[in-house]
């Protein structure tokens, strides 16, 4: 198992190797990845560049085993950004949703998850993509950096367990940053459907986000606030986010002083 192993590895570090050489003074970036299959996980490299999604299987035979000196067996796939139903991306994951469907899953779109390797991140391809691609992008990454007009500690309700972290508001996001697993979030405000609240200890944003439970539906996150959000805050991110969407509002006298 072990021998097996480390062919596997030297395999893909050769692809490795060979698609930098070919890429050079190219933006794409590769990565080693597991894709997570039904009945057994592979082994490949997934390339995320200006036009699209691309993935390598590697596939190790026992005569590239005995010869080394040529480049392994592989299965590709490309996915052009407009053939992307969803890309969703944590910092060490990727699941990537397309239009087609599984007929034997009663239609339900396909996908592929890919996983990273432990002590690596897909934040590179995060600020690559982040003002690149529409509402079509989730980003479960909280902005490094983010230098927020107002922020409140809050809690995420989930379905079984929630999360707590930090809820900030800049000039063009809202970040939910927390040391929760793939909770984590940062949100244009042109990815964000709808903002409410029933009252101050309470906010809810409605996002263009796949819902699970609701399939194909949008997402919302429901936040408890641990502080009691100003309603000039509220008010004023609200006209922000209808803004975004080409809505005009009067402005009042004082507002214009």
């Amino acid at each position: 198992m072990e021998l097996r192993s480390k062919k596997t590895s030297h395999c893909i570090s050769l692809l490795v190797g060979i698609l930098a050489i070919s890429a050079a003074g190219a933006a794409d970036l590769n990565y080693e990845v597991k894709h997570h299959r039904a009945l057994k996980d592979h082994a490949g490299i997934l390339t995320i560049g200006d036009k699209g999604v691309g993935y390598q299987q590697v596939k190790a035979t026992k005569k590239q085993s005995a010869d080394q000196g040529k480049p392994p067996k592989l299965e590709r796939v490309q996915f052009d950004y407009q053939d992307i139903q969803e890309l969703w991306v944590s910092p060490n994951k990727i699941v990537l949703v397309t239009y087609k469907d599984r007929k034997w899953l009663f239609g339900i779109d396909k996908e592929f998850e890919f996983e990273l390797a432990d002590g690596q991140s897909f934040e590179a391809a995060f600020a690559m993509l982040k003002d690149k691609l529409d509402r079509r992008f989730v980003a479960a990454i909280a902005a490094p950096q983010t230098e927020a007009e107002w922020e409140l500690p809050v809690k995420l309700l989930g379905t079984i367990k929630g999360s707590e972290g930090i809820l900030l508001v800049t000039s063009d996001r809202i970040v939910y940053r927390t040391t929760s697993p793939r909770q984590s979030r940062t949100w244009r405000l042109q990815d964000i459907e709808n903002v409410s609240t029933s009252d101050r200890y309470q906010l809810t944003l409605t996002t263009y986000e796949r819902a699970k439970t609701h399939y194909g539906s949008m997402k919302g996150f429901n936040f408890q606030l641990k502080q009691p959000l100003d309603e000039g805050r509220f008010e004023s991110l609200w006209k922000k986010l209808n803004r975004e969407k080409g809505l005009r509002f009067l402005t009042s006298i004082n507002e214009r002083n």
